[in-house]
């Protein structure tokens, strides 16, 4: 997803998570040593080998008798992968700094053994208070124009997430700010562990381990590189970078309970709070967690080992279609919106640029799917369809969706909008986003889809004008048009009827609904059952475990 500074309209993930999200993972908490000044340990590993093709995933029959970390895949810095420590030996998994080196060594050395690749330089891991951590995590939401609030808030807007009444970016500090467990920082080539129990840390190796996986892809093919336009982009790169590194984890975890001796958490640190949890911004950043192991089998099966994943470093997912559908080779068609706004009207612009993104086929099955943790209002993609099999496995191959072939979302603003303050600006501005589909029925599934979400949200069809809806009261309150134009279509937002098209010249016609199919007064439904409860009590625990962060700029 792209922050805010790249430009993006919608901005799902602003700020924070383009420096938490791009190399964390599924993992639980990882606590390493007391936060003070002499807390950070620093791993030197010695230059790797290049790429092997084949896995390396079973034990050396015969290990060589003089190994080196420079040439020998699982042996780092005197360790092998599956040495013995002193801490395996205990009931929990405290860790001090002087035993610290030995398990952060013997962790680069498992992820080598799993992954066929050697590090390249030393992992600085350092711990920090979860006080400490919410600092830093409100300083990246600081010096954050009024522009770009209003184009975040809008951008959630448009997709039924986050309501004028909240700002779009205390929901999004909501998400990570009470959950985070660490993350891996590639400007400083840090893995950061934020403890909720700095005085009796304990490490989760499974965490360290999947954090470890986001410094050597940094080491061996440039995190900074894979940095997208758009949203979409960003969060399709992501299924790779995520998707390879959750693949380790999970083969690790396989070893951990088979062949290994691990270091396990009591569950005395915990984890912090979920808080108040946004599940349309939580569904839209899970989608590279749940398909990307998917899509790294599918380069795997293409063999031989590892070598089609590392090539895909150099030729990354770009959407998260991609990521969705594995080998589906799909080209996403360019998408435009030009400026048709009246005089009052126009683009926002920011830095010069239009304020405009790509919303991508994972962020729209969000939007469809973020009701389903609702207890009054009815889910467009319903729980049964999109919690598949248990908690981690989402599904975003959907209906509504699977047919996307690109978009493009433009905020547009006008004096009004300009001079408003705080999430209700985004009442007073108006935005344009054109879809674009691969065939008549998924224009059609797309359409009755969107009808459905806007019926959901209280919308009453407006007597004698084609196409065009209104919200009359709460957090999405405003004047809707839909306009079909063979594969395309395009979705108007206005601060009322009257301005549609002035937002978009040509917006809400005289005529009758040809698209629009609401069922007026369908918004509300009684409190969800026992199953949704359980989903959404088992949802929780995902989002802190998801919330091992990564980050990229």
């Amino acid at each position: 997803m792209k922050s805010i500074s790249s430009r993006s309209s919608v901005a799902l993930l602003a700020v924070v998570f383009a420096a938490v999200l791009v190399t964390g993972g599924v993992a639980g908490p990882v606590v390493a040593t007391t936060p003070t000044a002499e807390s950070s340990t620093t791993v030197d590993a010695a230059p790797a080998i290049e790429p092997v093709a084949s896995a390396a995933t079973e034990p050396q029959a015969d290990r060589p008798a003089d190994p080196s970390t420079e040439d020998t895949v699982g042996y780092v810095e005197g360790y092998w992968y599956d040495d013995d420590l002193p801490v395996d030996d205990r009931s929990d998994a405290v860790v001090d700094e002087s035993e610290l080196d030995a398990v952060v060594y013997r962790s680069m050395a498992r992820v080598e053994r799993i992954r066929n690749l050697t590090f390249e330089d030393g992992v600085d891991v350092d711990v920090v208070t979860r006080s400490e951590y919410q600092e830093t995590n409100d300083d990246r939401f600081a010096n954050v124009t009024d522009a770009d609030r209003l184009e975040g808030n809008v951008g959630y807007e448009a997709l039924f997430m986050v309501d004028r009444d909240t700002d779009a970016m205390n929901s999004t500090k909501s998400v990570y700010g009470g959950s985070v467990a660490g993350y891996y920082d590639p400007e400083t080539d840090e893995i950061v562990i934020v403890s909720n129990n700095p005085e009796t840390p304990e490490l989760d190796e499974l965490t360290l381990g999947h954090e470890l996986v986001h410094a050597l892809q940094d080491q061996r093919f440039d995190l900074a590189s894979l940095e997208g336009t758009t949203q979409d982009s960003d969060t399709g790169m992501s299924g790779l970078v995520e998707g390879d590194a959750s693949h380790v984890e999970n083969e690790y975890e396989r070893r951990c309970r088979t062949d290994w001796d691990c270091l396990t958490p009591s569950g005395s640190g915990g984890q912090g709070g979920v808080g108040d949890v946004n599940w349309g911004i939580y569904f839209s950043i899970y989608q590279p967690y749940s398909d990307g192991p998917n899509y790294v089998d599918h380069l795997r099966e293409q063999g031989p080992g590892w070598s089609a994943v590392n090539a895909a470093y150099d030729d990354p997912p770009t959407t998260t279609s991609a990521v969705i559908h594995p080998g589906s080779d799909r080209e996403p068609a360019t998408v435009s919106v030009p400026d048709r706004s009246s005089e009052d009207w126009r683009q926002l612009r920011i830095d010069g640029e239009v304020a405009n993104d790509t919303v991508g086929e994972a962020g729209m099955v969000a939007m469809f799917a973020a009701d389903t943790v609702d207890r009054n209002r009815e889910s467009v993609i319903s729980a049964d369809d999109f919690f598949r099999g248990g908690t981690g496995e989402y599904d975003y191959d959907q209906p509504a969706t699977d047919g996307w072939a690109g978009d493009e979302l433009v905020v547009y603003t006008n004096d009004g909008a300009d001079a408003a303050s705080g999430p209700g600006a985004a009442g007073d501005a108006g935005y344009v986003w054109r879809t674009q589909w691969e065939t008549d029925g998924d224009t059609e599934q797309f359409v009755d889809a969107y009808s459905q979400l806007l019926s959901t949200h209280g919308a009453e069809s407006v007597e004698d004008r084609r196409d065009t809806a209104v919200i009359e009261d709460g957090g999405y309150a405003g004047a809707y048009y839909l306009e079909r134009d063979g594969r395309t279509v395009t979705i108007v937002r206005a601060p009322s009827v009257a301005e549609l098209p002035n937002v978009e010249a040509g917006a809400a016609p005289a005529g009758d609904d040809e698209l629009l199919t609401l069922d007026e007064g369908a918004e509300t439904v009684p409190g969800f059952g026992v199953g949704v409860a359980a989903i959404a009590l088992a949802l929780a625990a995902v989002v802190a475990r998801v919330a091992a962060g990564h980050g990229r700029n």
